[in-house]
């Protein structure tokens, strides 16, 4: 989460990228408007599917964790440990699957500024 939340940086901060890399008026002949938003845009894309890549892979990973601690406790019923870590996974499988909703709506609401 602490990895995400540094990766979002981009998108917390896009209106103030918006602001510092659109020229104004007086400024209009000094810097190609048309290049830094290319990059903005390139850079927010290439953030976005990091992102993305990132949680899904996090999102199989724990999965397969799950799927493993499920067909052990199917052996062992009675394994306390074994449930209570098969629950932790559990839990970290919707925390996972919940930030990939998180990160549509970030990307949306970047897009919608950019």
């Amino acid at each position: 989460q602490e990895l995400l939340r540094v990766m979002r940086t981009i998108d917390d901060r896009i209106v103030h990228e918006l602001n510092t890399t659109i020229p104004t008026a007086s400024f209009v002949g000094k810097i190609d408007a048309g290049q830094t938003c290319k990059e903005l845009y390139q850079s927010l894309m290439d953030a976005h599917t990091s992102r993305e890549r990132i949680i899904k892979n996090c999102i199989a990973q724990t999965s397969s964790i799950v799927k493993t601690l499920r067909e052990e406790r199917e052996k062992a019923q009675d394994d306390v440990a074994l449930l209570k870590q098969l629950r932790k996974e559990q839990t970290k499988l919707k925390l996972m699957q919940s930030e990939l909703n998180v990160e549509e709506v970030v990307n949306d609401r970047s897009w919608k500024v950019l």
